[in-house]
């Protein structure tokens, strides 16, 4: 195998794991953040049953927003990798957070 060959499989295999983290950071933050909410919420058990009926039917157009917006964060992610930029845990921590504040 060239070297060349070896770089590039050495920088698909970074890529791969950065978009592996992106998306991580993302459903953690999701999750995480839609717990919380539920967890912490000052309502009767009634309030928050209803609460989640409510949320439950916007669910699959909050999911589509969300997904989008995970896309273009991979897309900036991808766009940084082919720079040959450093994608920081801050970078993805900030990310992660945009998505859950989508909720």
């Amino acid at each position: 195998m060239s070297i060349m060959g070896i770089l590039e499989k050495t920088k698909k295999a970074r890529e791969n794991k950065a978009r592996k983290k992106v998306l991580a950071g993302l459903a953690v933050g999701a999750v995480v953040g839609a717990a919380a909410g539920v967890l912490l919420a000052p309502k009767s058990g009634k309030e928050i049953r209803e609460d989640i009926a409510n949320a439950a039917a916007k669910f699959p157009e909050k999911a589509k927003e969300i997904a989008e917006l995970g896309k273009a964060k991979l897309e900036e992610v991808n766009k940084c990798l082919k720079e040959g930029k450093e994608i920081t845990a801050a970078d993805l921590e900030t990310a992660a957070t945009q998505v859950s504040d989508k909720e």
